[in-house]
């Protein structure tokens, strides 16, 4: 019970804080946008790859997208939020100021490097349980972190990770 209180005010918080950086985004928009980072996660994972996909929304559009790519091109830097910035090309300085990043995992190092550098200033993070990066030290640097922990998130790494743990240790750098 507890527990669906925090994610129901967790939701709304995201509804309030996107309303406020794009106009009329309302809380079936924010779902649909994890959703679509799901789907990209889905996507990876129906690839070869590993369950972690991104979206970047600028002014309630998705304007890039992306999953973790690391085994499908034998990629260093293929993180979901690194795919994601690819794809959605060249940007100017005032978009990523509006942008927010959806990504289904905690953003790692290489990844939070990317948030900072781009000054994006908003993370939706839809679960950091099985994985966290350095939020607290994004939040340091003024990034507002929104931790939804989705079950199907959760659910999609717990499982890729027991069935894959020497790719998984691979993709996060452990032995």
């Amino acid at each position: 019970m507890q527990r669906d209180k925090n994610i129901f005010q967790c939701r709304e918080r995201v509804v309030s804080m996107v309303r406020n950086q794009s106009q009329g985004m309302d809380a079936d928009a924010m779902e649909q946008f994890m959703q679509a980072a799901i789907q990209e996660a889905r996507q990876g994972l129906s690839e070869g790859g590993i369950p972690i996909g991104s979206i970047l929304v600028i002014d309630g559009t998705i304007v890039g997208r992306g999953h973790n790519r690391r085994i499908q091109k034998g990629s260093a830097v293929l993180h979901a939020e690194m795919d994601c910035l690819e794809n959605a090309g060249r940007l100017g300085y005032h978009d990523y100021r509006r942008a927010i990043l959806f990504s289904t995992l905690s953003p790692c190092d290489m990844c939070s490097g990317a948030v900072l550098l781009y000054k994006i200033p908003t993370v939706v993070i839809g679960e950091n349980q099985t994985f966290q990066g350095p939020e607290d030290y994004l939040r340091s640097r003024g990034v507002e972190l929104v931790i939804l922990n989705d079950g199907e998130c959760i659910r999609m790494m717990k499982d890729f990770i027991a069935g894959n743990p020497k790719l998984w240790n691979e993709d996060i750098g452990e032995e």
